[in-house]
């Protein structure tokens, strides 16, 4: 059994803590850390009360290894589980390297000053992991995360010759606001106002942003716009994955998200620039902006419909061309009324906790920094089934067969 920090209070950290709590067996103390410590306070009382289990809470700013690394002394702990803010994972990284303590995040390091960032700062850390005798699982979330577990298991299960790879992301719910954001504001519009990027024979081509789009299927929801956009687990893929032809990513969005999108973009409020606001007072518009739009897990009060994210995966079987579809759909109700969190924060939030349970298991483990593409996927697809999270496979026909 595992003492496990998570490091987060949002709605990723709320589902993380519930589903911890819902594995005890596994994780024999359980401790909630944030900036805020309130937000974990409430977490932890409503767990207490639904589940009956116990879990610790602190204040932390994980912005300074030396806090980090006093918590993990304090609570004995075995494995941090980092769910918080991107900007965080580099000293969260270090404080685990420093008291050799297994490490897991949902999405890569990012710093405040450019969005733009890749797995380079924290796979350089590999070394450095390995002398401390632990290791680091990089972006087991669902996108980063299931998705590349989803290229894995075609690559082991499905086909011979993996050769193309399209993912896709589509959120089916409606909240009732004019515009919001499914998780933290900041970091979701840095993301969506990069260039598209993907992966073609051999070489990375990019995009103006929403550049390309195309009328996308999703099984058993229905046809939906998708934009081409990078997603850094495309980089992690093709690493791991070498001879791959294609590698690209779609999410979905409506028209009116696309219209304030584009509203605010337009007006320079996407800039990531301080300014002075008022004397002496400097913010970035995008700060800003993040601060006046609705809170994420404000949205659970009327969320309704479902998340649909899956991976194509093309290739060869036995010689003959093939085509799989392996995809999950999460209902935002039920992931609300079992967490209190919507399906954005559900589908990170649980792939988090059987990463953890396969590390402190020692069923997913090899020192050193790790993605999660590196391990069996039918492991992690299991877990999911038990977690409530089920995964769906079905072969796609081409219209002449």
């Amino acid at each position: 059994m595992a003492n496990l920090l998570i490091i987060g209070a949002g709605g990723v950290g709320r589902v993380s803590s519930f589903k911890a709590a819902k594995n005890k067996d596994t994780f024999k103390n359980i401790v909630l850390a944030s900036r805020t410590k309130s937000k974990c306070e409430k977490i932890a009382k409503d767990i207490k009360e639904k589940l009956g289990v116990e879990i610790k809470t602190y204040a932390l700013d994980a912005n300074k290894k030396e806090n980090v690394v006093d918590l993990i002394k304090k609570e004995n702990i075995d494995i941090v589980c980092n769910v918080a803010l991107p900007y965080q994972n580099l000293p969260i990284m270090h404080a685990c390297i420093e008291t050799s303590t297994a490490y897991l995040d949902t999405a890569l390091a990012e710093t405040e000053d450019n969005p733009d960032t890749y797995y380079d700062l924290q796979w350089a850390l590999d070394e450095d992991f390995k002398k401390a005798h632990t290791m680091a699982l990089l972006g087991c979330g669902f996108d980063p995360g299931v998705t590349s577990i989803m290229v894995k298991y075609a690559a082991d299960y499905l086909l011979d010759e993996l050769e193309e790879v399209e993912i896709y992301d589509c959120n089916f719910g409606e909240h009732g606001r004019a515009f919001a954001t499914n998780f933290d504001p900041e970091i979701n519009l840095r993301e969506l106002n990069l260039p598209g990027k993907y992966w073609e024979n051999g070489e990375w081509k990019t995009t103006k942003p929403f550049e390309v789009q195309v009328k996308h299927k999703y099984p058993e929801c229905g046809e939906a716009t998708s934009i081409l956009i990078w997603h850094e687990e495309l980089e992690s893929i093709v690493k791991h994955f070498p001879n791959l032809k294609s590698a690209k990513f779609y999410m979905c969005f409506s028209d009116k998200y696309l219209y304030h999108f584009n509203a605010l973009k337009n007006v320079g409020m996407f800039s990531i620039e301080p300014i002075e606001v008022c004397d002496g007072v400097k913010i970035s518009p995008l700060q800003f902006l993040a601060k006046v739009l609705p809170d994420p897990q404000d949205l659970v009060k009327n969320y309704k419909g479902q998340t649909n994210i899956g991976v194509i995966a093309k290739g060869k079987k036995d010689g003959i061309d093939k085509t799989f579809y392996i995809y999950n759909i999460c209902d935002h109700q039920k992931a609300i009324e079992e967490t209190g969190a919507h399906c954005v924060s559900y589908t990170t939030g649980v792939p988090a906790i059987i990463g953890c349970k396969l590390i402190a298991e020692k069923i997913w483990w090899d020192e050193g920094v790790r993605n999660v593409e590196e391990f069996d996927a039918l492991a992690f697809f299991e877990e999911m089934e038990k977690q409530g999270l089920p995964i769906k496979v079905i072969e796609v026909k081409e219209k002449n067969d």
